[in-house]
């Protein structure tokens, strides 16, 4: 998603540049905050609202994917001193972030805050202005119609060509701004999957009703002395969960082939931690095969599409071998450990 608007009251060029030679998230997540402060109508913006958001929209795939931004960023630096220092939780969504860094009166937060003033504000004016920080900080008070905005030491005032622009086109820039961060992040993360939609928190998870209902209530019916992976305890049909096996916060989907029945009260504490592949991908993999013989070919065509996108002679076999499925499983999970996931005790 790479084209924008053409607008012949702002530099189109300069537009189309502002993320070349980007070595840090940044220039994306500063002018995203930008964009979504024009939005509500602002165009004298203070600087700590920016950085708020900053961290806030950067704050649900740093701490709850653990994606990587690069050695060169400190937004992830940032993100976990705040999660130490403050009583802002992985789950918050971004207004509550925000609004706990803008009211506090905490000044080492403030003063981590404006770290991002440091280089952020007149570094995303390269395609407009040339020279020192100080050359840049007057040239763009200067400047009335080229440039995004003006940039003084506590704020800064959108331009009013570009905040027509802006307000016009906001939702086609904001896919131009993901699309980027998104090729930045891959990038850097080259063994994550599916970092486009960790990106932003959705605005709910799936219910894995579906799930249950249609092939694990079936599958304990047929082997009602079926145990958990994890407790070694018999499963109660009627009152047990179905989790992720690699979790979610990693694999960021709801395939049944990374699906199993556990322990309710276990999954409680599970958390978003991994399993050791040499304690428990045997009972995952015996479970998982049994229901696969148990269902047979009466296996819903859904499901048995979600076994063929990683297992494409599931169709031919309706088996998945030990090796095969180890193979799947366990890059995923060592993966998952070097981005910083912990494994369970």
């Amino acid at each position: 998603m790479n084209q924008l608007p053409f607008s012949p009251d702002i530099n189109n060029n300069a537009l189309a540049s502002i993320f070349n030679y980007t070595s840090a998230t940044y220039k994306f997540y500063w002018f995203l905050a930008i964009v979504e402060e024009v939005e509500r109508g602002n165009k004298e913006i203070q600087k700590d609202r920016l950085f708020a958001r900053m961290i806030s929209n950067a704050w649900y795939p740093v701490k709850y994917f653990r994606l990587s931004f690069g050695s060169q960023d400190h937004i992830s630096q940032l993100i976990n001193d705040f999660f130490n220092s403050t009583s802002i939780k992985v789950s918050d969504d971004k207004a509550e972030i925000r609004k706990c860094l803008i009211e506090t009166k905490d000044i080492t937060i403030l003063k981590k805050l404006y770290h991002l003033d440091k280089n952020v504000p007149h570094k995303f004016l390269s395609p407009w202005f040339k020279g020192s920080k100080k050359s840049i900080y007057e040239s763009s008070q200067l400047d009335f119609q080229n440039s995004i905005y003006h940039l003084f030491k506590n704020h800064i005032i959108v331009n009013d060509n570009w905040y027509d622009y802006i307000r016009l086109n906001a939702k086609v820039i904001k896919d131009f701004i993901y699309w980027n961060l998104a090729l930045f992040i891959q990038a850097r993360n080259p063994s994550t999957p599916d970092v486009i939609n960790k990106l932003i928190k959705p605005a709910k998870r799936n219910s894995l009703t579906k799930q249950r209902n249609k092939f694990w209530n079936i599958y304990l019916e047929k082997r009602p002395e079926t145990k958990c992976i994890f407790t070694n305890e018999t499963l109660n049909p009627k009152n047990y969960h179905v989790d992720h096996f690699v979790p979610y916060s990693f694999v960021s989907h709801d395939l049944i082939w990374n699906l199993v029945p556990i322990n309710s009260n276990f999954n409680t504490s599970k958390s978003n931690k991994l399993p050791l592949v040499k304690k428990y991908f045997d009972g995952f993999y015996k479970l998982q095969n049994d229901a696969i013989q148990v269902f047979g070919k009466s296996m819903p065509k859904n499901f048995k599409e979600e076994y063929l996108s990683v297992f494409p002679n599931f169709e031919d076999n309706e088996q998945i071998n030990y090796s095969q499925y180890k193979d799947v499983i366990s890059p995923l999970i060592t993966v998952a450990h070097n981005n910083g996931f912990e494994y369970l005790n």
